[in-house]
């Protein structure tokens, strides 16, 4: 049952428990006979299942229906749509529920290690934020309000090249230079100008997006902007400004420019290109797993880009074990697609990953709340993965994947 599902029957619950005569038995006059109990109808009619306050936040779900009922309708629908079906946009959280977690009993947990090393850097928290791209579609914070709530909770950001904000005005208000998400250019010209702007910058991992080279089919998005049926690229249109700042500098597009071939070749000169560490995000299988390594990639991400880039049917979750046994521990590996809990968080790190990233959640939280939703949404997710290294007795991440704590429930596997 779905939490939208859980509230209706609680409201209508508590509607039934209103009107009844039964009330009496108990000594309690019926709620219907006026004053406060009319009151108390009236608000159960009104109430929408909607939390009034981030007091009033328990889960991170919590914040979908407020970022839904917050945001425009064209940028919700760019929000939760996925491609094709969105079959596995809803597969990638789904198929956490194929993974079972074995607890172990009577281990000292009074002291827990959620920490995690990246690239020579402890982080606090597994847990880091993707990047999303036109973060003041959202809320007028945008980027800065993501990576103010980053800093506060000690996560690690990663920056989109399609963000509303300056690299250079997220990494102050970061603090310190963000993780920077690579789109490419058409041109190599372009591409490499934007590197090294990055690079000057001082951003310090560079992260290659390679899931979207081939294009992407949104008939959902399209349904539910009313432009099914034509190529009409509303972001294009309506947010032209708000993805300059990363365009600034660079030389126009050409008309009539062709992709160049995005193969191995350019991982290659990705790499010969940059003193950054270079990440790969979109690898979800063993033979790309290998070639990333062959091709000195310095981590990769499993990502399907939240379900928007092919209809695989395939969850991240369900892609983590054979990426791990092929990279075998050589580089870090991380994670996004679907966490929703803590537990996702748990699983993933015990299956393999290094860190997780989340993406939906946190843009929920700042269209809702700005800053202050984007650290709630992060407070739950820390709050709930301690909870559950407690109660199954790992207490670090190396206990986790030394103590085998996930069983697939279809084979009966320990992973």
């Amino acid at each position: 049952m779905t939490r939208s599902e859980t509230l209706t029957g609680r409201r209508q619950f508590l509607k039934m428990l209103a009107t009844s005569p039964f009330l009496k038995y108990a000594g309690l006059p019926p709620l219907l006979a006026g004053g406060s109990g009319a009151t108390v109808l009236r608000a159960l009619e009104e109430d929408d299942g909607i939390i009034g306050s981030l007091e009033e936040a328990i889960e991170v779900m919590d914040f979908e229906p407020v970022a839904k009922k917050m945001l425009l309708h064209e940028h919700w629908a760019y929000l939760a749509t996925g491609v094709d079906d969105d079959a596995t946009l809803g597969w990638n959280h789904e198929a956490f529920s194929n993974y079972q977690l074995r607890m172990r009993r009577l281990v000292d947990f009074s002291s827990v290690d959620m920490s995690t090393e990246l690239f020579g850097v402890r982080w606090k928290t597994p847990i880091g934020l993707c990047p999303v791209g036109s973060l003041k579609t959202f809320h007028t914070q945008g980027e800065i309000g993501a990576a103010k709530a980053a800093r506060a909770k000690e996560n690690m950001m990663m920056l989109s090249t399609s963000a509303s904000t300056a690299v250079e005005e997220v990494n102050e208000a970061y603090g310190e230079p963000v993780w920077y998400q690579l789109y490419t250019r058409p041109d190599w010209e372009g591409t490499y100008k934007l590197i090294k702007r990055v690079e000057s910058a001082g951003c310090p991992v560079l992260v290659f997006t390679i899931d979207l080279l081939a294009g992407r089919n949104t008939p959902t998005l399209e349904r539910a902007l009313g432009l099914e049926g034509t190529d009409a690229a509303f972001c294009a249109n309506c947010h032209a400004g708000l993805t300059k700042p990363m365009r600034a500098g660079l030389p126009p597009r050409k008309p009539g420019t062709r992709r160049e071939p995005h193969t191995w070749e350019y991982v290659d000169r990705l790499k010969d290109a940059t003193s950054m560490p270079l990440v790969l995000k979109g690898i979800v299988t063993h033979e790309d797993a290998e070639l990333a390594v062959e091709h000195g990639a310095d981590g990769v991400i499993v990502s399907n880009h939240g379900g928007r880039g092919s209809e695989s049917l395939r969850s991240t979750i369900e892609c983590l074990p054979e990426v791990a046994a092929a990279i075998a521990g050589r580089i870090p590996i991380l994670l996004d697609g679907g966490i929703r809990r803590g537990t996702d968080v748990f699983k993933a790190l015990a299956m393999g990953a290094d860190g997780v990233g989340i993406g939906r959640p946190y843009a929920w939280g700042l269209a809702g709340y700005g800053q202050d939703g984007v650290e709630k949404v992060i407070d739950i997710l820390h709050r709930e993965l301690e909870l559950v290294m407690k109660q199954a007795g790992a207490t670090s991440i190396t206990e986790m994947r030394r103590g085998r704590y996930v069983m697939d429930r279809r084979t009966g596997e320990r992973l």
